[in-house]
This record gives structure tokens, C-alpha cells and sequence, in this order.
């Protein structure tokens, strides 16, 4: 329309501009004459005429031109047009395969987005879309395909096609696979965050702590978690490693680690103890018994005085005497008091022994007075008051058990 509308215009400004000529050239007598020689020939016309004839054949030739320069384009208009019919149809292929994988139609969601992929302008939503359809439906030679063309006809996209991979095989606890395509992305982008989420969950599904620790101090740089999330994720990795090299029996080994255990870490709830309680494991408990009376000196911890009371002390009274002057602020406290009889026990005081877990068990009755009590009475020989302190323990342990029971 807008063609046509600029032909009808310029052949009208032709037509008027030859009549302007013809109306301003007919007011002389002689309006002259053109004479044109081209070697024997020679054309003689009015100047009028030749004005007339100028402006009628510049019309013919723009117009002849303007024809031809829209047959030139005319090629490439009809594949544009081609292209965007294609587009348009691919555009809403990729939406209806949403739709369809979204309810649950795998295989049709599938198809759908192959058929129009090359033609998208989005190929690699297609593709990877079609990849978890293909793997919803257990066709994991198409899954992978798809992942393959993905990658060619989307060039730069080997992170987020790599990590839709890594997230199918997670889904079917291929976890090594994923490991190997995770630290392949690794290698390319270190800092990318969703590539380092999914390497933690890997790195706990397969109980790899000492990997895990690796990573920690890239999520602190790159803010891939939030600061409280990490921190309770170096907890617990150093919290498992410690209890790790506690199993081994390496006291050398969880003191070298405890090193590197970060300071806002060490001080944390349960942490000291868990380091406390792997030296004991591994026999080293008399090295860390000053921290520990240290730790037990700033703040009271029920926990920390249990391990204390489990520390093969190279002085067993000087141990007993540290404990002894905690009285002074906690004689009713019936954990210390079972301390104090484990330790007099050790240090061959029965007497003293004796009367430290009689009144522990007078504040507070535990199972394990009972049990520390009626073990030491059956190696005296008093068999009669043992097994009365293990029916008693007995009965103690089957009361907590039936109320744990009832709460629930």
C-alpha cells in the first residue's frame, strides 16, 4: 500500500512538473530547440519537448529501478517472512512442550520441542527441556543426546547444559557422574555459584567432608550461601572429620585439623567438645585436659565436665583436686558428683568413691550412677549391693523409656 501510494504521488509531481514546464516554456515565440549529434545521427527536437521527455523518462527509469531493486530484495523477503513463520511456530511449540512436560506428557512434550528447536531463537531451552522430558520417561540415550545438541547449536552454554546433566544424574543418585561433569564446570567457572551448590550436595551424598572442607572458603568469597548457612556447614563438616580421625585413633592428626578449624567455628556450641571427645577416643585425652579444665573454667557445660571425668589423667589427683574445688560452687550438681566418684575410683579412694555416687544418685538418679556404683561394688565383691544399684538403673532406664514413649 505505502508502494503504490508513492508511485501514484511521484508520477503525479512528473505529470505536473512536465505541465509547469509546458505552461512556462509556451510564453516565448521561440522557445528554443535541442540538437543532439551522436556520429552520422543527430536529433533535432524544441526545447520543450526535450524538458517534457527529461522528466517523463528520469520517471520511467526511477520507477524501472525501484522495480528492480524489489525483485532483487524479493528473495530475501520471502525467507525472512519464512524464517518468521518458523520462528513464531517454534515459539509456540517451546510453550506448549512446557505445558506438556509440566503435566506430566514426556514423550508429546519431547517431540514437540525437537521438531521446532532449529528453527528457535531459544534452541537450548528446547533442547535441555526436551532432555528432562526424555529422562522423566527413562530414555537416557535421547537424554543425552539432546544434552549433546544442545551444546553444538548453543554455543557458550556448557555451563547451564552441564548443570542441567549433573542435575538429572543427583535425581538418579549417579552421583559420581555428576562429581566428574561438576568439576569439569568447575574448571571453566570456579566461582559460579549454582556449580558449587551442587558440588556440596554431591560431596555429602558421597561423605566426602575433607572435599567439602576444600569448598568452604570459596563460599565465603563468592556469598554462594548465606554467613549462618556456611557456618553451620563448617560445623558440621569439621564436627564430622574431627569425629572421622577420632575413629582412626590419631590424636596427631586431630590436632593438626583442630588447627585449622576456623576461630568463630571453635567457638561455637558442641564444637570444643567434639574435639575434646576425639582426643579422648584416640587415648591423647591428658593433652587437652588444662584446655578443657580451661573451657570448663569460662563456662559451666554439663558435657564438657562428662569428658572431663572420662580423661585418662597422667595425675589422677591432681584431677580429682581440680574437681573437688568446683564444688565450692556446684556440690549439688549431680553430674560433678558422679565425676567425683568416677575419679575417686581411679585414684583407689572407695570410700570416697562410694559416698561421691551415693549422693549424686540422692540429687539426681541416672542410669549411669547406677551403673558406675554397682560395677564398683560387684569388683569389691559386695554382689548383694550391685545388683541391687543395676535394679535400680533397670528400672530408672524402663521409667525414661515408657515416658520418652508417652511423649510421643
Amino acid at each position: 500500500m505505502k508502494n503504490i501510494l508513492f508511485f501514484a504521488v511521484t508520477l503525479l509531481f512528473a505529470v505536473g512538473l512536465a505541465f509547469f514546464a509546458n505552461e512556462w516554456m509556451g510564453q516565448y515565440d521561440d522557445p528554443g530547440y535541442v540538437l543532439i549529434g551522436i556520429g552520422h545521427w543527430a536529433l533535432e527536437t524544441s526545447l520543450i519537448v526535450f524538458v517534457i521527455g527529461l522528466i517523463i523518462g528520469f520517471f520511467i527509469f526511477y520507477v524501472l529501478f525501484r522495480l528492480l531493486g524489489w525483485l532483487l530484495r524479493l528473495p530475501g523477503k520471502i525467507r525472512m517472512r519464512g524464517k518468521s513463520v518458523k520462528f513464531n511456530r517454534s515459539q509456540d511449540a517451546l510453550i506448549a512442550g512446557l505445558v506438556d512436560s509440566a503435566e506430566g506428557n514426556w514423550e508429546r512434550a519431547e517431540k514437540t520441542l525437537i521438531k521446532h528447536a532449529s528453527n528457535s531463537g531459544a534452541p537450548l531451552i528446547h533442547y535441555l527441556t526436551a532432555a528432562r522430558a526424555a529422562h522423566s520417561r527413562g530414555a537416557m540415550d535421547k537424554r543425552d543426546e539432546y544434552l549433546q545438541r544442545a551444546t553444538q547449536d548453543a554455543p557458550g552454554s556448557e555451563v547451564a547444559v552441564g548443570l542441567t546433566q549433573a542435575e538429572l544424574h543427583l535425581s538418579q543418585k549417579q552421583f559420581d557422574q555428576a562429581l566428574e561433569t561438576l568439576t569439569r564446570l568447575h574448571s571453566i567457572d570456579s566461582s559460579h555459584a549454582s556449580v558449587l551448590k551442587m558440588m556440596h550436595q554431591t560431596y555429602q551424598q558421597l561423605g566426602d567432608w575433607k572435599a567439602i572442607r576444600a569448598l568452604l572458603p570459596a563460599f565465603h568469597e563468592n556469598k554462594v550461601f548465606m554467613e549462618a548457612e556456611v557456618k553451620l556447614w563448617e560445623v558440621e563438616t569439621y564436627s564430622v572429620l574431627l569425629k572421622e580421625a577420632a575413629e582412626r585413633e590419631d590424636a596427631k592428626e586431630i590436632q593438626e585439623l583442630w588447627q585449622e578449624v576456623p576461630e568463630h567455628v571453635k567457638t561455637m556450641s558442641g564444637v570444643p567438645a567434639i574435639y575434646y571427645a576425639a582426643m579422648i577416643e584416640a587415648g591423647a585425652g591428658a593433652k587437652i585436659e588444662k584446655e578443657l579444665v580451661k573451657s570448663l573454667n569460662k563456662k559451666w557445660d554439663m558435657t564438657l565436665l562428662v569428658l572431663f571425668g572420662s580423661v585418662q589423667s597422667i595425675d589422677f589427683r591432681g584431677q580429682l583436686e581440680m574437681a573437688e574445688k568446683w564444688l565450692l560452687q556446684h556440690g549439688e550438681d549431680a553430674i560433678l558428683l558422679r565425676v567425683l566418684g568416677k575419679i575417686s575410683i581411679k585414684c583407689e579412694f572407695a570410700e570416697k568413691a562410694k559416698k561421691y555416687l551415693a549422693k549424686s544418685i540422692d540429687t539426681e538418679p541416672t542410669v549411669e550412677a547406677y551403673r558406675v556404683l554397682g560395677n564398683f561394688l560387684a569388683e569389691e565383691g559386695d554382689q548383694e549391693r550391685a545388683s541391687e544399684c543395676y535394679k535400680l538403673g533397670l528400672e530408672l532406664a524402663s521409667t525414661q523409656v515408657v515416658s520418652n514413649v508417652s511423649a510421643m
